[in-house]
């Protein structure tokens, strides 16, 4: 049951950082191609970070 709730927790939250950095990615349309490929680097790294609580929490074993 650990792993089922933290696999609808993971695709929760990465529908809507998807979402969130989609939208602010469109915001940056017309800025220098050096600042939007900064951001999407950083986007496309810090997704991971969040998610590393649910992962750990998943994997223990008993109750937490």
């Amino acid at each position: 049951m650990r792993k089922f709730i933290a696999m609808l927790a993971i695709v929760g939250f990465l529908v809507g950082y998807i979402a969130l950095a989609a939208t602010i990615g469109s915001m940056l349309v017309d800025a220098p191609r050096w600042i939007q490929l900064i951001y999407f680097v950083i986007a496309g790294i810090l997704w991971a970070f969040p998610l590393k609580p649910i992962m750990d929490w998943s994997g223990r074993g008993g109750n937490a």
